[in-house]
């Protein structure tokens, strides 16, 4: 059974959560159970809202799509900028300007409903949220970072090594990214270096004094992160389009065998000014 879930403006205009409307095509037909919904859930469902965290998702603007491939503009760095005026002072000046392609794609989470879930709606609807949704959110924000397409898979965005500190190195990356004529809006950190370098030093209020949103995520290895201008360097191309399906998962998504949904959007990520983002690394560090 199929059903569509309506939307304006990519929200939902149903009263009924993503996990409800799956939970109600489910009981009518376990085995081809499938709600299609033509808005992100990703970004119109915040299972977190009352813990709220910030994603890689929401560090970025969303510019909205209707075909896979996208043809954007973009900078990268000048081969030649001792022969541009004025570049010593203003980077960007020797900037090279081009365009390139962006793939949207689709990103999937996966779970086992529980023996004797399928037969309560109301506690299966809760499990679809808060569980096939949060798990959807670490997919997104894996592909969005570390995926084929993310943005520590993009070749010219540059390495800044650092030595002693953490922070050190952050605040190095924020430098160099206003050297070049652009704000430092966002980073992405690993939890631990959030909790055990940021937090409880006072530098998170400055930081939030100056606007910076951070995102924390295990997609970045402790030591490591990514500071840039992700509100002028980047944007996420969604296509406005989700489902939540009973499906057959991949070899190797469990340990054991048992009925699965899977959650789908269809994202991808324009990067038109590599230049304003910097990959912190500690020195001697292979990444």
């Amino acid at each position: 059974m199929t059903l569509a879930a309506d939307s304006a403006q990519a929200a939902p205009t149903s009263t009924m959560s993503p996990g409800e409307l799956f939970a109600a095509a489910y009981l009518a037909d376990p085995l081809h159970a499938e709600v299609r919904f033509d808005y992100t859930i990703t970004e119109a469902f915040q299972p977190t809202a009352q813990r709220p965290r910030v994603t890689v998702r929401n560090l970025l603007r969303s510019q909205r799509v209707t075909v896979e491939t996208v043809r954007i503009w973009s900078e990268s760095r000048g081969e030649h900028p001792d022969r541009v005026h004025e570049s010593g002072l203003r980077r960007e000046a020797a900037f090279r300007f081009g365009t390139t392609q962006a793939q949207v794609v689709p990103i999937r989470a996966w779970v086992q409903v529980p023996d004797g879930l399928a037969d309560d709606p109301t506690a299966l609807a809760v499990f679809i949220d808060h569980r096939l949704l949060v798990r959807l959110a670490t997919a997104e924000n894996q592909e969005l970072t570390i995926g084929e397409h993310g943005l520590l898979r993009h070749r010219q965005i540059a390495r800044l090594d650092y030595r002693g500190d953490f922070l050190t190195g952050l605040l190095t990356a924020c430098d160099e990214i206003e050297q070049t004529g652009a704000t430092a809006h966002g980073m992405i950190v690993n939890p631990r270096d959030f909790y055990f370098h940021l937090a409880g030093r006072g530098v998170l209020a400055d930081l939030n004094a100056n606007g910076v949103r951070i995102s924390r995520t295990r997609m970045v290895p402790p030591g490591t992160a990514l500071v840039g201008d992700f509100a002028m360097g980047a944007r996420l191309l969604d296509a406005g389009r989700s489902s939540i399906r009973v499906a057959e998962p991949p070899p190797g998504t469990f340990a054991t065998e048992g009925p699965a949904v899977c959650a789908e959007v269809h994202e991808g990520l324009a990067v038109h000014l590599p230049t304003h983002f910097f990959l912190v690394v500690p020195a001697g560090q292979e990444t």
